[in-house]
């Protein structure tokens, strides 16, 4: 499976100069713990929530500072077209909770730690879909009765 069909798409981003005001107000209403920092069509940062408190608000720095101030930019990504196994290995080397997904340099998606439980849970419900079914068709055997030894 690739990366692609996992992502979350499209990413929250917002420019350099945008305000943290502003940024905060973009992640709540679209339930993200993150945004990208795009210039130019070119990924230039990550800021998170955690970011926003602790260099942000716990820096001190007023809500009209811009995001350029408290963004990470070394980022680490993946590409839209790499196979599952490649983004696990960069989520474990990275030990970070969020990869932005890039399709030739564009961004595209952000995959997170909570789209890769999803696609566990959903493979897992479709392995065991068919056991519980036939599971639950199943008449109920005899009680097991354990012997003793004596």
């Amino acid at each position: 499976m690739k990366v692609s069909e996992v992502m979350t798409a499209p990413p929250v981003c917002v420019g350099l100069h945008v305000p943290l005001v502003e940024v905060t107000r973009r992640m709540a209403e679209r339930a993200v713990g993150s945004v990208l920092v795009v210039e130019d069509g070119v990924l230039r940062g990550i800021v998170t929530d955690r970011d926003l408190a602790v260099r942000g608000m716990g820096g001190g720095l007023e809500p009209k500072v811009s995001v350029d101030a408290v963004m990470s930019p070394r980022v680490v990504t993946v590409e839209a077209t790499d196979d599952l196994e490649v983004a696990y290995r960069t989520f474990r080397r990275a030990g970070v909770r969020r990869l932005p997904v890039l399709d030739a340099g564009r961004v595209v998606g952000v995959l997170t730690i909570d789209d890769l439980f999803l696609d566990v849970f959903r493979r897992l419900s479709d392995l065991l879909g068919p056991v519980a079914w036939s599971v639950s068709q199943e008449p109920p055997g005899p009680p097991c009765r354990h012997r003793g030894t004596g």
